[in-house]
């Protein structure tokens, strides 16, 4: 496989992974996690809910908080899904290591 057909299977992937709404873009959760949601960026926090497998999130805005390794890798990002709801970034397929929204306030 070419580096053009690695880059056109990436962003199929990335795209089947991404759905918008209005100007908030929703992701995939890892697929058979059941993904906690907290109050904070923070396993310290208290947990909200928790988000059923398979589930997609909109992601209005991130911050740094705890460090936490899951399936899309180790990240100290914190995904704002509701008012004071958030996911960690490791459970959420952005298709980036980097922020994918605005920083929270």
């Amino acid at each position: 496989m070419g580096t053009d057909d690695k880059q056109a299977t990436a962003a199929v992937t990335t795209a089947a992974s991404v759905t918008t709404t209005g100007t908030v873009k929703r992701y995939a959760t890892a697929p058979g996690y059941r993904v906690n949601v907290r109050s904070g960026p923070s396993t310290q926090y208290p947990i909200v809910r928790a988000l059923a497998a398979g589930s997609t999130v909109p992601i209005h805005c991130q911050k740094p908080g705890e460090w936490i390794s899951g399936p899309y890798g180790t990240t100290n990002l914190w995904d704002n899904i509701a008012p004071g709801e958030y996911v960690s970034d490791a459970y959420v397929n952005t298709g980036s290591d980097g922020y994918v929204a605005s920083r929270c306030a």
